[in-house]
């Protein structure tokens, strides 16, 4: 496997990073997570734009144009011959001083690396847990991928000893607010609901596709707020990602959840319009 580090193409055993680049000390960074299909990344000018909203807002350039990574991108597909995959982009502030402020971390270091993607064929259905873990209400961070996610390991692990697929997050004002790698969605009677940006959630590039099929599919929509005793009872629960798309949840905390054909629908006009777009 050959990964991009820094400009270069080079094999997994020797793409190294300094012991003093501020990721590893301080998850000083940003990433992004992209789903590969026919050798083309799909939304690759959607999660730019959340990569470059996210550097501005930790005030750390990105060596290259959008235009340059995308070259960079297409031409590490073609040399691992990995036409379906997930793409994953690691930007660090890189090496600096010690300590907290970045003094010297003049030279961020920018990583590619590309792994197996799920299955594209049976999507699958996912048994939920709420975590214990919360996530700070009204984070700015939150809306960015940073390089520190403490709290989502964390609920993973309570999520993995449970047996579940997923966890829920709540956040410091008790609602629902997203899955620990996923975007929440759920139904109520003829409406898809999801939680607002300003609840602490990240702004997924899958959760955005979702409302524009849900547009194109005349289906209404609405932001709001939800408690983990509401949920169970709506008419459907599911949660969207870069790497499995919808997700259709069967169960939360061990309870069924019910089953809506408007899930189905959009799952299928999500996977249309990925075959559409890299075509």
């Amino acid at each position: 496997m050959l990964i991009f580090l820094n400009g270069q193409f080079v094999p997994e055993e020797r793409a190294v990073v300094s012991v003093l680049d501020r990721s590893f000390l301080y998850g000083d960074g940003l990433f992004e997570t992209m789903l590969v299909v026919k050798s083309k990344p799909f939304r690759w000018h959607d999660h730019l734009v959340r990569l470059q909203r996210g550097a501005d807002f930790l005030k750390i350039k990105i060596p290259y144009s959008a235009e340059t990574l995308r070259g960079f991108a297409d031409e590490l597909i073609a040399k691992n011959q990995m036409s379906h995959a997930l793409l994953r982009l690691t930007l660090s502030r890189g090496v600096g001083a010690r300590g907290y402020a970045p003094i010297g971390a003049d030279n961020p270091t920018l990583v590619m690396t590309l792994h197996p993607a799920p299955p594209a064929d049976t999507p699958p259905r996912w048994n939920l847990l709420t975590a214990s873990t919360r996530l700070p209400a009204n984070e700015p961070l939150a809306q960015f991928k940073t390089c520190n996610k403490l709290p989502q390991i964390l609920a993973r692990i309570e999520t993995a000893a449970a047996g579940a697929d997923e966890a829920l997050l709540l956040n410091t004002d008790g609602y629902v607010v997203e899955g620990s790698s996923s975007n929440l969605f759920w139904i109520e009677g003829d409406t898809i609901c999801t939680p607002p940006l300003a609840s602490g959630i990240l702004s997924g590039v899958t959760r955005a596709v979702v409302l524009e099929i849900c547009q194109s599919l005349h289906l209404k929509t609405r932001e709001s707020q939800i408690r983990p005793d509401q949920l169970l009872p709506t008419d459907g629960v599911f949660v969207s990602l870069s790497s499995f798309g919808i997700v259709e949840a069967q169960s939360l905390n061990g309870q069924s959840c019910k089953h809506s054909s408007f899930t189905a629908k959009i799952s299928q006009a999500y996977r249309e319009l990925i075959e559409k777009e890299t075509a």
